[in-house]
């Protein structure tokens, strides 16, 4: 599948609430409560299903402050916008490392299936490094 970023660089396409990784409603109950497991939230598994960012329908976080603000500002992605790093973006940036600080406590497949899609701050750099910045 092909790369596919948010406006804050989580990864879509990495993401097990994406529609294109979810098979059956068992995947749904899987991300339900590993989410709640290793992220101490949970999605009830109905709900578990996004379009993903870049897309017009359900989305997994409908009231993520950074995608109305990209929008508005006509950014496709954060890293070139010029209050890069804002406090809306660090409410994306910061929350996956919270979860990553003990990587010891957290199985490889644990890891790529569920917080490797929310890594965002080295792509975000990387893109930013790309726009000139």
């Amino acid at each position: 599948m092909k790369e596919i970023l948010t406006v804050c660089g989580y990864r879509c396409d990495l993401c097990p609430a994406y529609k294109e990784n979810i098979k059956n409603d068992q995947d749904k109950i899987r991300v339900s409560e590993n989410w709640e497991r290793l992220f101490g939230f949970r999605i009830q598994p109905d709900e578990v299903e996004c379009v993903g960012c870049p897309n017009k329908g359900k989305l997994a976080d409908a009231n993520c402050p950074v995608r109305p603000c990209a929008n508005e500002k006509g950014y496709d992605s954060c890293s070139r916008c010029d209050s890069y790093i804002c406090d809306k973006l660090k409410t994306r940036t910061e929350f996956i490392a919270e979860y990553t600080h003990d990587l010891d406590n957290i199985s490889r497949e644990d890891y790529d299936k569920y917080i490797k899609a929310f890594e965002n701050k080295p792509r975000l750099l990387e893109l930013r490094k790309g726009n000139g910045r």
